[in-house]
């Protein structure tokens, strides 16, 4: 699933394409991507709208709306496992996968495309209905140090299971958890409120350097899915250090790294940079 860094690519890609633009005739050929609403409402919400703004709240996509000057709702679109979005000449055939598409003023058109049928793309006029369940963004100047350690210290939840919660942290997944947990040296079975100061905030550093620098790298590419808005795949799954490399040495100690599930997660970690939690009587 496209998390944090694919989406925050897609979205940095889409937006010059995006914003000024007025939407046109919409095409619904798989009408389940519209998350229950019906083609003719969100087809009525959509045309003659101006996307005003193309900006990312944790793994969704949300293009504001504006007729006259005044705010009119937003497509959200949620990648989920293999969702994309494009933007083509009107002549282009994006074939089967195609399950939404829009119309555009300059001729071009807003293609959705989703080989698994689990992505969303839909319409809803106060999109904070849906967002404000949503916790803190972990590239956002709410999630400090102080509230990293308060909010660790409050639960008693394993590690894992606690970051990957998109309303305790927005838009983190598994890859890049796995990840922020081996750079942070701390075991994916740790109870959150057993982190010490020192070690949460080696979590937050852990947290934003791999998420900032897998945005660099336009995200990670491990499977045929993930694509950007421009077709080319992200790069970072060449820097990945433990997601993925079961059986493979550390490239910190030369320890195999192993897979375990947590949460019925694959997760993989080095035992040894990331020493056992304290054992439970």
């Amino acid at each position: 699933m496209p998390e944090l860094p694919e989406v925050e690519t897609v979205c940095r890609l889409i937006r010059p394409k995006l914003v000024g633009r007025t939407l046109g005739v919409s095409r619904v050929h798989w009408q389940r991507s519209l998350g229950g609403l019906s083609v003719r409402r969100f087809s009525k919400h959509v045309r003659d709208a101006r996307v005003r703004r193309v900006r990312r709240r944790g793994k969704y996509i949300v293009a504001e709306l504006e007729r006259e000057g005044s705010f009119a709702g937003a497509i959200l679109v949620h990648l989920r496992m293999s969702g994309r979005l494009h933007v083509d000449p009107a002549a282009c055939d994006r074939g089967p996968h195609l399950r939404v598409s829009v119309d555009l003023d300059d001729g071009k058109r807003l293609n959705f495309l989703d080989v698994r049928k689990f992505g969303r793309f839909t319409f809803c006029d106060d999109p904070l209905e849906v967002l404000r369940a949503l916790g803190p963004e972990p590239l956002g100047s709410e999630f400090t140090p102080l509230w990293l350690r308060d909010q660790l210290r409050s639960r008693k939840r394993i590690l894992k299971p606690l970051l990957l919660d998109q309303s305790f942290l927005a838009g983190l997944g598994n890859i890049y958890v796995d990840e922020a947990l081996h750079a942070a040296r701390l075991h994916p079975l740790q109870r959150s409120n057993e982190v010490s100061a020192r070690k949460s905030n080696a979590l937050r550093e852990a947290i934003r350097g791999t998420l900032l620098e897998a945005i660099e790298r336009e995200g990670s590419s491990f499977d045929t899915f993930y694509r950007t808005p421009e077709g080319q795949p992200g790069s970072y799954q060449h820097q990945f250090q433990v997601y993925g490399r079961n059986g493979r040495p550390c490239r910190t100690c030369g320890r195999k790294i192993s897979r375990i599930v947590v949460g019925q997660r694959g997760t993989h970690l080095c035992s040894r940079c990331q020493r056992s939690y304290p054992p439970r009587s």
